[in-house]
């Protein structure tokens, strides 16, 4: 095969489409605290937008608790109304510097809007990669259209990235099918 698509890039973009999938559902509660599922939170600090850890330390001291050290005094309000505002079910309590997050105990309804939103961040993968799919197709027509590629060439390249995207998209399938077991088991 002479020219085509550039597989390797191909290739690059879906794993990233993949990546943030997977930072996307490690920050869904599944009854347990985690660090990670404050991730998505951003803290309106100095003027800017900015993620939580960059304003504050994020820790686990007990299996129901989550704590906040703020290190400047005067971002404690915002970091408080950032995590009321992200919509995640946390109500903190503030004690000096530092923001306690106590983790209620999942009920059904909850756990049926974490698998809703886990669901709608597959999607979100899904059409990613698709995205890069349709990328690699219209590299393929092109060069077949400028002749550096023959009919058969293009089928070929068509069909790898076909399955490069099947794969990609079963990989979000198999990883979100794992993570709605993991918030719906009691």
């Amino acid at each position: 095969m002479s020219e085509g698509a550039d597989f390797k890039d191909l290739q690059r973009r879906m794993d990233g489409a993949i990546s943030a999938f997977k930072h996307d559902i490690a920050s869904l509660r599944t009854g347990r605290a985690s660090s990670n599922l404050l991730d998505p939170i951003q803290v309106t600090a100095y003027g800017s937008s900015m993620p939580i850890n960059q304003v504050a330390t994020v820790s686990v001291p007990e299996p129901r608790m989550i704590s906040v050290s703020v290190w400047d005094k005067q971002m404690v309000g915002a970091v408080d109304r950032a995590i009321r505002e992200a919509n995640l079910g946390f109500n903190p309590i503030m004690d000096g510097t530092t923001l306690r997050i106590p983790l209620p105990e999942l009920n059904e309804q909850r756990r049926k809007e974490l698998v809703k939103i886990a669901h709608t961040y597959a999607e979100n993968a899904r059409v990613a990669v698709r995205h890069v799919r349709r990328d690699g197709m219209e590299i393929l027509k092109k060069a077949e259209k400028d002749g550096t590629i023959s009919q058969d060439d293009h089928r070929a390249q068509h069909d790898r990235v076909q399955k490069m995207t099947d794969d990609m998209i079963s990989t979000v399938d198999s990883l979100l099918s794992e993570k709605e077991a993991e918030i719906m088991q009691v």
